[in-house]
């Protein structure tokens, strides 16, 4: 069974957009983060379909240089997270003024 480039580039878009419209709407933080990760992933996915359409290896190794970014991002994100519903008693965005003047 062959699965052509415009169905894991569909796909790909498809996430992005769910990605997209999770944090413009949601208002918890993790849920956001969530989202983030939702539209990284579909960054690996279009890279990795175009490295395999291409037959290149440069797609897939970026893919994992990705990985490790959001890995990181989640962990710190997690962390800033985690601070400020100690300070704040909440993870909804719109009740988070910390930077207000």
């Amino acid at each position: 069974m062959f699965i052509d480039l415009h169905t894991y580039l569909g796909l790909s878009a498809m996430l992005f957009v769910i990605g997209v419209a999770g944090v413009l709407v949601r208002r918890n933080v993790i849920i956001v983060f969530m989202c983030i990760e939702l539209m990284l992933n579909s960054v690996n996915l279009t890279l990795a379909a175009f490295s395999s359409y291409l037959g290149d290896q440069t797609g897939q190794v970026l893919v994992f240089f990705v990985m490790a970014v959001a890995a990181a991002e989640a962990a710190v994100g997690l962390a800033i997270v985690i601070a400020l519903f100690r300070n704040k008693k909440t993870v909804n965005i719109d009740e988070i003024n910390i930077l207000k003047w």
